[in-house]
């Protein structure tokens, strides 16, 4: 019996290094591999029970895990879509086989670095046919509520290369000196006009037409103009008038004092603002807050618009698409603009070496894993996103050729175990002669 199950631990020796082997040939095979996890193999030993005077060998038992949690070192590229996660989390991607069948139901797979380039419809798609997912952001680059413990809401990330946008101009600042002279007795009244250029919500160009006219007193210095706003876009109707009183006294001199709205949007002293109602909606224009130079200002004898600065552009075309680390898809165009289309969330599991290994470096959530949460990225106990970027293999080829000569003399030593026992069984059978 004790020679028996010496034979018996022997063979599973061998099989148990024969599995270690094979771990350490997949390891080394994919050295190059990007966002490859390193497999191991781990003994156990099996103990039978013990006889009085005998011991019966019980052999050896392996299992193989993948050890998904250790990461690989960051390698830099040229590809504005290759993405690796930096830290705890995972992208979530789906196969293109169910982006190619349509039907809104697409597996949720896991991945810590993918090199994604839109295919000839637009998603972006790894050489592998991995799938990249996100939330889709509203019109106005605002990211909807979406679960974070569910799949609904996460899309196949598409980008249409021959899209156009622009952006509506909703916010003006002015800083423009008004002559003080213009407002004394005896003067012109001679009006100053301002033009602004401004897009409207297609795209299309449009102008506020700004006239400033001095009021001229009998007498003194009246301090005071009336500021009319006419839209090109409605034709050329007035949108606003209003009032304005500059201060004249010591260390406030040449500030608004006061703006008196008399049609139009009212001023909010708070913002230093009127809102004008334009042909596609209203336009907040920045005049100033009271007794503050930082706007309008009536100063010495002449008409200087120092600054308009604006948002909004007109229509330009695609130019490029990046990620930042905290997961925002954004599309650059000609125009100078930007605009996030997607966010790309990180997903996270309790035990992520309890994932289910697939090809191409994705994974599935099991029951060994726990349940997924969706984190922004840079959130909570997740990492951020790199992009020009892929994750290397977390193989050590020296560390894996250690173990190679390792298991070689482990098998060797079993093989020559078996040897002796046959050797020793022939003995005994040599025993009767």
């Amino acid at each position: 019996m004790t020679i028996s199950s010496s034979l018996n631990a022997s063979v599973a020796g061998l099989a148990s290094n024969a599995t270690r082997l094979a771990t350490i040939s997949d390891n080394i095979a994919n050295a190059s591999t990007y966002g490859y996890k390193r497999a191991v193999t781990d003994f156990h030993s099996m103990v039978t029970e013990n006889g009085r005077g005998g011991y019966s060998a019980g052999g050896v038992r392996t299992t193989s895990t993948r050890l998904i949690d250790q990461r690989g070192s960051l390698v830099s590229t040229s590809n504005p879509t290759d993405l690796a996660v930096r830290g705890r989390g995972m992208l979530p991607v789906t196969t293109e086989a169910s982006v190619a069948v349509g039907n809104g139901e697409n597996p949720l797979l896991l991945s810590t670095t993918g090199s994604f380039r839109a295919d000839d419809q637009g998603y972006l798609r790894s050489p592998g046919g991995l799938v990249l997912m996100g939330w889709p952001a509203n019109a106005d680059g605002s990211i909807p509520t979406f679960p974070r413990d569910s799949v609904d809401g996460l899309e196949p990330i598409q980008i249409n290369s021959n899209q156009f946008a622009g952006e509506a101009t909703t916010i003006m600042d002015l800083a423009v000196n008004l002559p003080a002279t213009a407002t004394e007795n005896g003067a012109a009244g001679d009006e100053e006009v301002l033009s602004l250029e401004y897009y409207d919500n297609l795209g299309k160009s449009a102008t506020l037409n700004v006239t400033f006219t001095p009021t001229v007193p009998a007498t003194g210095s009246s301090n005071e103009w009336t500021m009319t706003v006419s839209d090109s876009a409605s034709g050329g109707a007035i949108v606003g008038e209003y009032t304005l009183q500059f201060d004249d006294t010591r260390g406030a001199g040449g500030t608004l004092q006061s703006v008196t709205a008399v049609s139009g949007g009212a001023y909010d002293p708070a913002t230093g603002s009127i809102a004008v109602n334009v042909d596609g909606g209203p336009i907040e224009i920045g005049i100033g807050e009271l007794g503050e130079a930082n706007g309008l200002t009536q100063l010495s004898d002449a008409f200087a618009p120092v600054s308009i600065s604006k948002n909004g552009t007109s229509v330009g075309s695609l130019t490029g698409i990046e990620v930042d680390p905290n997961g925002f898809v954004r599309a650059s165009f000609d125009t100078g603009i930007n605009r996030v289309l997607y966010q790309i969330p990180l997903i996270d599991v309790s035990n992520v070496n309890g994932l289910e290994s697939l090809d191409q470096q994705s994974y599935r959530v099991t029951p060994d894993s726990g349940t997924f949460f969706m984190w922004d990225a840079g959130d909570g106990p997740t990492g951020d996103i790199i992009s020009y970027a892929r994750e290397e293999s977390s193989t050590d080829v020296a560390a894996e050729l250690t173990q190679l000569i390792q298991t070689q003399r482990a098998y060797s030593s079993n093989a020559k175990v078996i040897q002796t026992v046959d050797e020793m069984l022939q003995e005994t059978t040599n025993i009767k002669r």
